[in-house]
């Protein structure tokens, strides 16, 4: 409560010195008018007098704001630059780490995995009977000119139509 209320004192303090620096600084820029007993053609001097310092006070204004506003943008322009450059970092060097097939599954299910998994029971089975029976059709093969002539008109059809239906 000590600090509020002193900082609502200081706070009074610092309101009264400004207005009475604004005070200061236009009775030292604008003097007060004296406008008893002026004619008509020196209150219209005095106006233009006045609407010329306005033009003066007003360019002034202008000015100060185009600063300001440059000053924002280039203070936006280098906070993102500032924020660009702590962005980037280093990506470490990876190590080869060795991980059994449990622990990756451990990894990536979490408490769903249990115990240890055989990856190669998915695997398709293959006979080796079926290995050596391609290897003989492929040696019977042989040159394939010969296979050619003997299959070659009525002969070889018939020679490939009893083959076919004595496999049934």
């Amino acid at each position: 409560m000590l600090l509020l209320n002193r900082a609502i004192e200081e706070l009074e303090k610092e309101k009264q010195e400004k207005d009475e620096e604004k005070s200061q600084y236009l009775q030292e820029k604008m003097p007060p008018l004296q406008l008893s007993g002026l004619s008509l053609a020196d209150l219209q001097n005095l106006c233009k007098q006045l609407y010329e310092k306005i033009d003066i006070v007003d360019e002034e204004r202008y000015d100060c704001e185009s600063k300001v506003m440059k000053h924002n943008t280039d203070i936006r322009e280098l906070k993102l630059k500032v924020q660009d450059l702590g962005g980037k970092f280093k990506k470490p060097a990876l190590r080869k780490v060795r991980v059994s097939a449990d622990e990756m599954m451990r990894a990536l299910l979490g408490s769903k995995h249990k115990g240890s998994m055989d990856l190669r029971a998915n695997l398709k089975s293959v006979k080796k009977e079926d290995i050596k029976q391609e290897k003989v059709l492929t040696s019977e093969v042989g040159d394939w000119r010969k296979n050619v002539e003997a299959m070659s008109g009525m002969e070889g059809r018939k020679k490939m139509f009893d083959a076919a239906g004595g496999a049934q």
